[in-house]
Protein backbone atom coordinates (compact mmCIF):
# COMPACT_ATOMS: atom_id res chain seq x y z
CA UNK A 1 0.00 0.00 0.00
CA UNK A 2 1.14 3.50 -0.78
CA UNK A 3 1.31 6.06 1.83
CA UNK A 4 -1.08 8.47 0.34
CA UNK A 5 -3.87 5.23 0.64
CA UNK A 6 -2.52 4.26 4.15
CA UNK A 7 -2.89 8.46 5.19
CA UNK A 8 -6.72 8.14 3.80
CA UNK A 9 -7.87 5.27 5.52
CA UNK A 10 -6.25 6.22 8.83
CA UNK A 11 -8.44 9.32 8.79
CA UNK A 12 -11.31 7.58 7.81
CA UNK A 13 -11.09 5.61 10.63
CA UNK A 14 -10.45 8.26 12.90
CA UNK A 15 -13.41 9.92 11.46
CA UNK A 16 -15.20 7.25 12.21
CA UNK A 17 -14.54 7.05 15.64
CA UNK A 18 -14.66 10.65 16.25
CA UNK A 19 -18.51 10.89 15.19
CA UNK A 20 -18.88 7.67 17.33
CA UNK A 21 -17.85 9.67 20.31
CA UNK A 22 -20.04 12.18 19.58
CA UNK A 23 -22.95 10.04 19.82
CA UNK A 24 -22.61 9.04 23.11
CA UNK A 25 -25.20 9.67 25.53
CA UNK A 26 -23.89 11.24 28.87
CA UNK A 27 -26.57 11.94 31.92
CA UNK A 28 -27.29 15.51 30.56
CA UNK A 29 -27.60 14.41 26.86
CA UNK A 30 -29.15 11.92 24.85
CA UNK A 31 -27.25 9.63 21.67
CA UNK A 32 -28.79 9.89 17.96
CA UNK A 33 -30.77 6.76 18.91
CA UNK A 34 -32.00 7.43 22.65
CA UNK A 35 -33.11 10.80 20.80
CA UNK A 36 -34.94 9.28 18.37
CA UNK A 37 -36.36 6.32 20.77
CA UNK A 38 -37.79 9.23 22.61
CA UNK A 39 -39.43 11.18 20.03
CA UNK A 40 -41.49 7.78 18.88
CA UNK A 41 -42.46 7.59 22.70
CA UNK A 42 -43.57 11.05 23.01
CA UNK A 43 -45.57 10.57 20.16
CA UNK A 44 -47.03 7.64 20.92
CA UNK A 45 -47.73 8.57 24.61
CA UNK A 46 -49.24 12.12 23.64
CA UNK A 47 -51.33 9.44 20.68
CA UNK A 48 -52.84 7.20 23.78
CA UNK A 49 -53.60 10.53 25.74
CA UNK A 50 -55.81 11.72 22.43
CA UNK A 51 -57.31 8.23 22.19
CA UNK A 52 -58.31 7.80 25.89
CA UNK A 53 -62.05 8.77 26.74
CA UNK A 54 -61.02 9.78 30.44
CA UNK A 55 -58.38 12.14 29.64
CA UNK A 56 -58.44 15.31 28.18
CA UNK A 57 -55.43 14.91 25.42
CA UNK A 58 -55.01 18.18 24.10
CA UNK A 59 -54.64 19.51 27.36
CA UNK A 60 -51.42 17.63 28.53
CA UNK A 61 -47.50 18.08 27.65
CA UNK A 62 -45.94 15.25 26.91
CA UNK A 63 -41.73 15.17 27.64
CA UNK A 64 -39.59 12.36 27.22
CA UNK A 65 -35.65 11.91 28.14
CA UNK A 66 -34.26 8.73 28.09
CA UNK A 67 -37.81 6.68 28.71
CA UNK A 68 -38.42 8.99 31.32
CA UNK A 69 -41.78 10.95 30.20
CA UNK A 70 -42.91 13.90 31.76
CA UNK A 71 -46.99 14.99 31.98
CA UNK A 72 -47.71 18.57 32.65
CA UNK A 73 -50.90 20.73 32.05
CA UNK A 74 -54.60 21.43 33.60
CA UNK A 75 -57.19 18.75 33.64
CA UNK A 76 -60.74 19.00 35.82
CA UNK A 77 -60.09 16.53 38.28
CA UNK A 78 -57.61 14.19 40.70
CA UNK A 79 -59.04 11.36 38.23
CA UNK A 80 -57.50 12.98 34.72
CA UNK A 81 -54.31 13.54 35.89
CA UNK A 82 -54.32 9.68 37.49
CA UNK A 83 -55.75 7.79 34.27
CA UNK A 84 -53.32 10.28 32.22
CA UNK A 85 -50.24 8.81 34.52
CA UNK A 86 -52.55 5.27 33.81
CA UNK A 87 -52.62 5.55 30.28
CA UNK A 88 -48.55 7.06 30.13
CA UNK A 89 -47.10 3.99 31.76
CA UNK A 90 -48.62 1.24 29.48
CA UNK A 91 -47.01 2.72 26.32
CA UNK A 92 -44.31 0.53 24.88
CA UNK A 93 -40.61 2.28 26.09
CA UNK A 94 -41.26 3.99 29.07
CA UNK A 95 -39.31 3.41 32.01
CA UNK A 96 -41.18 6.03 34.17
CA UNK A 97 -44.20 8.52 34.27
CA UNK A 98 -43.28 12.08 36.25
CA UNK A 99 -46.92 13.70 37.18
CA UNK A 100 -46.83 17.04 37.17
CA UNK A 101 -50.44 17.81 35.61
CA UNK A 102 -52.26 20.70 37.82
CA UNK A 103 -55.76 20.90 38.44
CA UNK A 104 -57.33 24.16 37.49
CA UNK A 105 -58.62 25.76 40.56
CA UNK A 106 -61.85 26.81 38.70
CA UNK A 107 -62.96 22.68 38.25
CA UNK A 108 -62.50 22.24 41.92
CA UNK A 109 -65.68 24.52 42.61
Amino acid sequence: MNTAYKNTIGILFLAFFMALAGCASTKTGESTGEFIDDTVITANVKSALLADKTTPGLSIEVETFKGRVQLSGFVDSPLQAKNAETVASRVKGVKSVINNIEIKKDAAR
